[in-house]
């Protein structure tokens, strides 16, 4: 079976007035589906400007990049979304739920971007929070909970449409140390167990002992690329993170999201790619520097 995730001769090159800024130079990578991959970089290392890149959320100077065999770096806007909806969960170090929805309003957004009708996303959304110990808080919005409440909403979001990847960018940025534990082991036993990929973004070293692959990026270019052996290995007979928080019960195997056409949000809700904007604007790693100074990518020709 092929690698799910497939990067060639990555290249991105940003303007910043007269000068140009190599943000990656010539990335090659593939990452095998259900893997836990850690991309490792200090801030302004090119690590988050990877991110997007495996994402489709901007387009490289050069190369491309293949996800489950297709070239998204070659795809339009519209379809680079659809993609993204079909395929693709994020978990965000900031949680971006949206404040005026309740919990299960905010795990049901990605089956709502589906198309899935009403009845079948709630019991979906609360089969999720269950599963991360939150069905009794399925009803609170996010100012009713705890930080590390909201970051258990925000993976439950990112898992419940089954995605074959998840994104996951300084995940346990804005927690303590017992609650960052609580919230790896919790995206660790679902993407086991639904043998999805996560590729995790971190400065953190402790974060990266979580994966089972560490790739390593200084400068926009890799200078790492190891086999780990994880910290956290979950088992069948392991107390579930809900009993030892005083949650709700695991739940039972969930079948596959039914695929249904897709349907615009209703109005005054937000899109994903809205979401997604909204995230990047709140990152704490210095903006590109397309961004930064307004410009855009550029061609490269050298």
């Amino acid at each position: 079976m092929p690698p799910i995730i497939q990067v060639r001769n990555l290249r991105k090159v940003y303007r910043i007035g007269s000068e140009k800024v190599v943000a990656l130079n010539s990335i090659n990578l593939e990452i095998e589906k259900g893997q836990i991959c850690c991309i490792l970089g200090t801030s302004g290392s090119g690590k988050s400007t990877l991110l997007n890149q495996l994402a489709g959320l901007e387009k490289p100077t050069k190369g491309k990049v293949l996800v489950g065999g297709m070239n998204i770096s070659a795809m339009n806007e519209r379809q680079l979304a659809d993609f993204r909806k079909k395929n693709i969960g994020f978990v965000f170090q900031s949680y971006n739920l949206m404040a005026g929805m309740s919990a299960l309003d905010n795990v049901a957004m990605p089956l709502m971007f589906r198309g899935i009708d009403r009845k079948t996303r709630d019991r979906l959304a609360l089969k999720m929070l269950k599963q991360v110990g939150l069905k009794s808080r399925a009803g609170h919005k996010p100012t009713q909970m705890s930080g590390g409440q909201q970051q258990r909403v925000g993976i439950a979001r990112a898992f419940v449409s089954k995605p074959r990847i998840i994104f996951a960018d300084e995940p346990t940025g804005n927690l303590d140390t017992k609650t960052t534990i609580e919230v790896m082991e919790l995206m660790v036993r679902l993407a086991r167990r639904y043998n999805e990929t996560l590729v995790l973004v971190t400065h953190d070293v402790e974060l990266a002992d979580y994966a089972d692959r560490i790739v390593t990026i200084v400068d926009g270019n890799v200078v790492g690329d190891r086999m780990n052996t994880p910290k956290y290995v979950p088992t069948q007979e392991e107390p579930s993170s809900r009993k030892k928080q005083g949650g709700d019960p695991p739940a039972e195997e969930e079948p596959p999201v039914p695929e249904e056409a897709a349907e615009a949000p209703p109005a005054g809700e937000p899109s994903q790619p809205a979401l997604l904007e909204e995230e990047r604007q709140k990152q704490k790693e210095p903006p590109a520097p397309s961004e930064a100074a307004g410009g855009e990518g550029v061609a490269d020709n050298g």
